[in-house]
């Protein structure tokens, strides 16, 4: 009897030796995804959010020029999604992410040079392949991997959360690297070291971004995506998805709340050419928005694994369409206060979406084998945002100066919210009759 009970206690003390140890190696995978995740996107993307006054002054462009650079990287990506899909289907997304995030920041070196708006549009051209061809799809199946079937919401909601904490926590050291080199800048003249300044932040984000491909090699496992006894996408199987009235609608949500998240880029032009402030202070309220991307991200996923994704999806439409239309209506636009509220709305409304479009895979029955197509196929059509908002949006700023242009801007989000909201009402109705593929 002591000795069955000695052996129990035995065990019970390596299981739970073994359970810390998974959780462990559990926790560094999740850090290392949500890392590469947002690193990734960071030269192509993040740095025009936060610094965009400052990065069309420094390469001496126009808001329709950065958005024809934008409509480069939407274009190859468009193509890239498609084919990177089943690419995550069939290759190990350590490899696939890992030389993704290596390209991508030896690339950003380049970039820091400040080069010709030739080679800005072959860099943005180049992103398109590394950011998407060989990584979007790889990181989606990897984290839906992670989460299991009984934590999509959360899942997803820490990704997108720790995505919003990095891309914050680089932004505001950002912040600090060019007012700290840039003491000029109160007098509002372009100088040398607003330059300088601008391309150590091209750089520091450079760095991250290799040395994030080093900690995917690292903790994400190499088998995470390679599986022999998975069933074989076959060309029926390849049709019988393109058919499903569910992928189609989940592509319509994410074009509508994709417009979203690109028009959050004008926000820091907003505050400079709206409401006066310097670059600094615009750069900060950038941050900010990113802050509140983790924020939004960890209550969103709660609340989706607890009722519905595709029910605080609607909420967060509303939430878009209400404050994109106070601010294309033009109600107190030079209140400071009262633009600080509906940005916050809006970023509730855009996050909390961004969070869930995927995460609701599994309420749409989606196989676990089929991931990596799936995302390839609604991505293809999804983000196609990316090839049409930015030259947009640049257009509408450039020949409406001032509060017109950003209204117009506004109204556009307006739009797509209320068909994001009416789609996602279809897909919540469509459930009841839901099938697995």
């Amino acid at each position: 009897m002591e000795f069955n009970q000695s052996n129990q206690i035995e065990n019970s003390g390596r299981d739970k030796t073994s359970s810390v140890k998974k959780n462990k190696k559990r926790g560094f995978t999740l850090f290392a995804l949500i890392l590469a995740g947002e690193a990734i996107f960071f030269l192509p993307f993040v740095i025009a959010r936060i610094f965009r006054p400052t990065l069309l002054a420094v390469f001496e462009i126009t808001n329709t020029q950065l958005g024809a650079f934008f409509s480069v990287y939407g274009i190859i990506a468009m193509v890239s999604y498609f084919f990177g899909g089943p690419l995550a289907d069939r290759f190990s997304t350590r490899n696939l992410m890992a030389i993704a995030l290596w390209l991508t920041g030896m690339s950003g070196f380049i970039f820091a040079t400040v080069p010709s708006h030739q080679i800005v549009y072959a860099l943005y051209a180049f992103w398109g392949i590394t950011t998407i061809l060989l990584f979007w799809a790889a990181l989606i199946r990897a984290t839906r991997e992670w989460g299991g079937s009984d934590f999509q919401g959360r899942a997803f909601g820490l990704l997108e959360a720790g995505r919003g904490a990095t891309a914050a926590l680089l932004g505001s050291v950002s912040v600090l690297i060019f007012s700290y080199f840039n003491p000029e800048e109160a007098a509002q003249t372009f100088s040398q070291s607003r330059r300088e300044s601008f391309q150590d932040v091209i750089l520091m984000a450079s760095g991250i971004t290799f040395l994030s491909g080093v900690l995917v090699w690292i903790f994400v496992p190499k088998t995470s995506t390679s599986h022999s006894n998975e069933p074989v996408i076959t060309r029926s199987t390849f049709l019988k998805l393109l058919l499903t009235p569910t992928v189609w609608m989940l592509a319509v949500i994410i074009v509508c709340a994709y417009v979203g998240y690109k028009i959050t880029d004008n926000f820091s032009l907003y505050v400079k050419d709206v409401l006066g402030v310097t670059e600094t202070q615009a750069a900060t309220v950038g941050t900010l928005a990113l802050w509140m991307r983790m924020i939004v991200a960890l209550i969103a996923g709660y609340f989706a694994d607890r009722f519905s994704g595709v029910k605080i999806i609607i909420v967060c439409f509303a939430l878009n369409t209400l404050g994109s239309l106070a601010i294309g209506l033009g109600f107190l636009t030079t209140s400071f206060w009262f633009v600080g509220i509906t940005f916050t709305s809006i970023l509730i409304g855009v996050y909390g979406v961004r969070v869930l479009y995927f995460a609701v895979l599994e309420e749409a029955r989606i196989p676990l084998f089929t991931t990596g197509t799936v995302v390839g196929i609604i991505s293809f059509i999804g983000f196609t945002p990316d090839i049409f908002m930015s030259p947009l949006a640049g257009y509408l700023l450039d020949q409406f100066p001032g509060v017109q242009g950003h209204q117009f801007v506004f109204f556009v989000l307006m739009i797509f919210s209320i068909l994001g909201m009416a789609t996602s009402f279809l897909f919540f109705q469509s459930q009841k009759n839901m099938k697995s593929i």
